[in-house]
């Protein structure tokens, strides 16, 4: 991400922030006439201490040199969580010297024996491995008969977030599929604010913006979670309702991977289900 795509990115994440909270919520009375929804920038600036020339020019994505307690006040003015001021924290500062060499982040990602043993083990549990792009790098065969058989799909194009925009299936799938897809959207956000000197990430945005009417919408909703716990219910077309619990694990290593684990809630029939399904297409 260069100076400028960073900056634009600050922006938009902060007006996206301060649109989003009522007034009330912070104390403040609501009832005035408002022109756009959520906080005025000098409320925010009075929030955290600032003036509001300071607060408009940071919003305005203006160079401008902030210190942590500055961006500490904006973040707690903005109710941001724990990943959101990472993410707030990592664009606005701009430290260079925490960007990894550019030779990790071109390293191609690998499956460990080990880790292979564990996607076989976990049978019914729906699982899908992706990098710091979220590039589909392995799945087990829960994941290919709920998902999609991603050994069909080029290896190219085995990205999680393209995939959830292009493919119909994924669009039929979840019963929400826009939270579905806010939700990884979320997650790609925290690795777009964590490896800035990365240009895939702007590259691979400009395309999807571009491609995807309904993309732009959902990504500016300027959602950040580095692993949510969330739970899905999925319309299969084979095996009917499906209840999911989302788990996501980093395997730590050479080069970061996610474990996204989609385990059958209990007390459900989803488990039931999935095993029948599995049974049926070994016939």
């Amino acid at each position: 991400m260069n100076n400028q795509a960073r900056l634009q990115a600050l922006s938009q994440f902060l007006k996206g922030k301060r649109a989003r909270i009522a007034p009330q919520a912070v104390g403040l009375n609501g009832g005035l006439r408002r022109r756009t929804p959520g906080l005025r920038r000098e409320e925010v600036a009075q929030l955290a201490g600032l003036s509001t020339t300071w607060y408009t020019w940071l919003e305005q994505g203006r160079d401008i040199q902030a210190s942590a307690s500055v961006l500490e006040n904006v973040a707690s003015a903005l109710q941001l969580t724990t990943d959101e001021r990472k993410y707030l924290f990592s664009l606005a500062l701009d430290k260079s010297s925490n960007m990894l060499p550019a030779a990790s982040v071109e390293e191609q990602p690998q499956i460990s024996p080990s880790l292979a043993k564990i996607l076989e083990q976990l049978r019914y549990c729906p699982t899908i491995i992706s990098d710091r792009h979220c590039n589909i790098v392995g799945w087990n065969e829960a994941a290919r008969h709920v998902f999609l058989d991603f050994e069909q799909i080029p290896e190219h194009q085995r990205n999680m977030i393209a995939l959830l925009f292009d493919r119909k299936e994924f669009r039929r799938l979840a019963v929400n599929w826009k939270d579905f897809a806010a939700d990884f959207l979320a997650i790609f956000r925290a690795y777009y604010g964590q490896y800035m000197e990365d240009d895939w990430y702007e590259t691979f945005l400009r395309e999807m913006k571009s491609t995807y009417p309904d993309f732009n919408p959902l990504w500016e909703e300027s959602k950040v979670s580095s692993a949510p716990q969330v739970v899905l219910e999925f319309r299969h077309a084979r095996g009917g309702k499906m209840l999911f619990e989302l788990s996501s694990l980093i395997v730590q290593g050479s080069t970061e991977l996610r474990c996204s684990i989609y385990t059958p809630v209990q007390d459900s029939a989803t488990e039931v289900k999935l095993m029948a399904l599995m049974e049926r297409a070994k016939e």
